[in-house]
């Protein structure tokens, strides 16, 4: 039996790249709002740090449920063979790259502990971690990236999605112009450079989440703007440039050059191996 051509146009129109981004976007938004409302429903004021687990795990379910129900395809960028792998290297990379900038600062004398905190307060600093980690990664890399590459390219995607991801950055405390081209150019180029050498979102994720907790869960400085506890009290000083100012050593020139050299070798990886995709019309 063959499909109606009203039938045929509706497909064609919702995988239009645009279309299918939006309603991704959508779909996977009101998962993770979903995961919230239930974090509030089920959980009691001392479980709080539940809830960014649940907004994880709600917007990983609901991005499978996307690609299957609406895509029809396998989420091969998700498949679980070598997950474990991917994810612990993403991880360690994470750390490790953080704790290069910060060791660089101190180096300088712009970053100064000043004591310590009992090491339970790392728990909900992991738990924001892995959600944004998560979260942020497939809606960005898995759903904006990916739909864009498909259709413009790698580079075209590479330049379009980083921006975005600055750029989504700009409504943080202490952002700035300058912090939202950091982020763009430190993170936004990294993690699809991560992408783009596995085909698929976990070491993405790995390094994400391990950047993240190991800002403020490990260094207690700021991420992303946004303050935390740690296990270390610290202070940052010295001109916004090099400390990263009010926004955090993200916005620093140093992580700025450790993550950009970090992509770039990812990069060329990628390239090495295949990876950078034409636009849709020059493969066709």
């Amino acid at each position: 039996m063959t499909q109606a051509p009203h039938s045929n146009r509706l497909v064609r129109f919702i995988r239009f790249p645009p279309v299918l981004l939006f309603l991704g976007f959508l779909w996977v938004g009101l998962c993770i709002g979903m995961g919230a409302g239930l974090g509030n429903v089920l959980l009691s004021s001392t479980q709080a740090w539940g809830k960014p687990l649940l907004m994880g795990l709600t917007a990983l379910v609901g991005y499978g449920a996307f690609v299957r129900l609406v895509e029809r395809r396998v989420a091969t960028e998700l498949a679980g063979l070598g997950a474990g792998r991917e994810l612990g290297l993403g991880l360690a990379l994470g750390l490790g790259l953080f704790s290069a900038v910060i060791g660089v600062l101190w180096l300088l004398g712009h970053y100064t502990v000043t004591g310590s905190n009992p090491p339970e307060v790392m728990g909900p600093v992991l738990a924001l971690a892995i959600m944004a980690g998560l979260t942020e990664e497939l809606l960005i890399r898995g759903l904006a990236f990916r739909i864009l590459e498909a259709w413009l390219g790698s580079w075209t995607a590479l330049a379009l999605t980083a921006a975005l991801f600055g750029a989504l950055h700009l409504p943080n405390p202490g952002a700035t112009l300058t912090s939202a081209a950091a982020i763009a150019l430190e993170a936004g180029v990294m993690l699809a450079a991560a992408f783009m050498l596995t085909r698929r979102l976990w070491l993405a994720i790995g390094i994400h989440a391990g950047w993240n907790f190991t800002q403020t869960g490990l260094f207690g400085v700021a991420t992303s703007g946004k303050a935390g506890t740690g296990l270390l009290k610290s202070e940052l000083s010295g001109p916004a440039w090099l400390s990263g100012g009010g926004f955090g050593p993200e916005a620093s020139v140093v992580a700025v050059a450790v993550c950009v050299a970090m992509g770039l070798a990812m990069l060329w990886l990628a390239h090495r191996r295949g990876h950078f995709m034409a636009p849709a019309w020059r493969r066709a």
